[in-house]
Formats: C-alpha cells, sequence, structure tokens
C-alpha cells in the first residue's frame, strides 16, 4: 500500500508543478489564464466540492447549518483578509486604483496549499480503504491538481508578486499533497471536520473567483472569448468531475 501511496503523491507533485509553469509560460495572456481559472473555480466548488458536502452530510446525517455557517466564514474571513492587507500596505491612491498586493495573491496561494494537502490526505485515506478506492481518489486530485498550480500561480503573478518568489511557492504547492498523504501514516480526520473545511473552502473559493478573479479577467476587454474561456473552465471540470 506505502508504495501506491507515494507513487500517485509523486504524481499530484509533477501534475501541480506543469500547471504552475503553463501560467508562467502564458503569462502574458494571464488575462485569458485568469478567465479560465474562474470558471475552473466556479467548476470544482459546484462539481465537486458541494456534492462531496452533500453525500457527507446525507450518509452521517450532520447538521448542514454547520456546513453551511463554515461556508459563509470561508467567504467573509478571506473578504476581511483581503481588504486589511490592503488597507495596511497600500498607498491610498494605489488601491483606490489596482487593488490588489503580493500579500492577497500568497494568501491565496496558502489556502490552496491547505486544499491540496486535505487532497493528500484524501489519497492515504482511501488507500487505507482498498486499493481501488485509493487510486480512484488519486485520479481523481491528479486530474485537477494541474489547474490547482495553474490557479495558485495564476494569483501569484496577478498580484504583483515576482516569478521568482512565484515559483518557490509552487514548488511548497506541488510538496503539500505529498505531505498530506504522508501524514495519514499518523492520523485520521474525521468526517465531521473535513465536511467542515470543505464548506470553509468552498466559501473561500467562491470569494476570490467572484470578486477577484472574474473582475480582473475582464479588467482590460470583455469579450466573448474571456466569456467562453470562463465557461470552458466549468465545463472542464465538469468533465474531469463525472467522466475521469
Amino acid at each position: 500500500m506505502y508504495w501506491q501511496i507515494i507513487i500517485f503523491s509523486l504524481l499530484t507533485f509533477v501534475s501541480t508543478f506543469l500547471g504552475g509553469l503553463f501560467a508562467i509560460k502564458y503569462k502574458e495572456k494571464i488575462h485569458q489564464v485568469m478567465a479560465f481559472a474562474a470558471g475552473v473555480l466556479l467548476g470544482v466548488v459546484s462539481f465537486e466540492i458541494l456534492p462531496e458536502i452533500i453525500e457527507q452530510v446525507n450518509t452521517y446525517s450532520f447538521n448542514s447549518i454547520d456546513i453551511m455557517i463554515a461556508l459563509v466564514l470561508g467567504f467573509f474571513i478571506f473578504h476581511i483578509l483581503e481588504k486589511t492587507i490592503l488597507i495596511q500596505h497600500c498607498h491610498e491612491e494605489d488601491c483606490a486604483i489596482h487593488k490588489k498586493h503580493p500579500h492577497i495573491g500568497i494568501a491565496s496561494a496558502a489556502a490552496l496549499i491547505g486544499h491540496s494537502f486535505i487532497d493528500g490526505i484524501g489519497i492515504g485515506l482511501g488507500f487505507q480503504v482498498n486499493i481501488a478506492t485509493g487510486m480512484l481518489v488519486a485520479t481523481a486530485v491528479i486530474s485537477h491538481s494541474f489547474t490547482d498550480g495553474l490557479n495558485s500561480m495564476a494569483f501569484l503573478l496577478n498580484n504583483g508578486n515576482a516569478e521568482k518568489r512565484s515559483k518557490i511557492i509552487l514548488l511548497f504547492h506541488a510538496l503539500a499533497p505529498i505531505l498530506g498523504a504522508a501524514s495519514t501514516l499518523l492520523f485520521t480526520l474525521s468526517p465531521y471536520y473535513l465536511t467542515l473545511y470543505l464548506g470553509f473552502f468552498a466559501g473561500f473559493l467562491l470569494y476570490i473567483g467572484a470578486s477577484d478573479i472574474l473582475p480582473e479577467a475582464h479588467s482590460k476587454e470583455s469579450s466573448y472569448k474571456i466569456m467562453a474561456l470562463t465557461v470552458l473552465g466549468a465545463l472542464f471540470i465538469f468533465v474531469v468531475s463525472r467522466f475521469i
């Protein structure tokens, strides 16, 4: 079992890192990348996180209000964090125009790193059930790790982080699922707290997708191409989640 966990977690490393490098290579078209990323975030929430939450609530009879409170907290905590960073680190005239700062990109990437760590835990726990379950979970994680890396790098670059710093953070992001998978040898996470985390993360994704990523994608131009890329991002996650 251990070698399967190692192999599949290493594949998530490669997938995440390739997604980040893709964002760097096409950084001159970052607004198009951001449009696609916004659709990806919507797709992840709609087709992966919320269905998983519903399944957990039905299986364990959790109080759905607890999960929705976690979602709202995820939305507002990042909103407050983002605006606090802007107030503390931006000149008033710059903030009024740009409304972005490197620390915001780092905070966004950090949240995605946490999500990737939980993805790694999912791989490890899946293999603890049986090999077939572990492979199914790992395949799903590897499939969306590419867009995780893409999103992380897009957040960093779009908020003014240097490419060198962004690559270092991308490396930590790519390592996160490996560490998460390894951690399952030491502890287990109860379904209730995992479901609360999923709600919190859904709120975070909804905020950055609607408040940061999508407006930025349209900041230079609003075109049918930009809108089509957003729809394509959501459709991509739908296909991955349903058929891969």
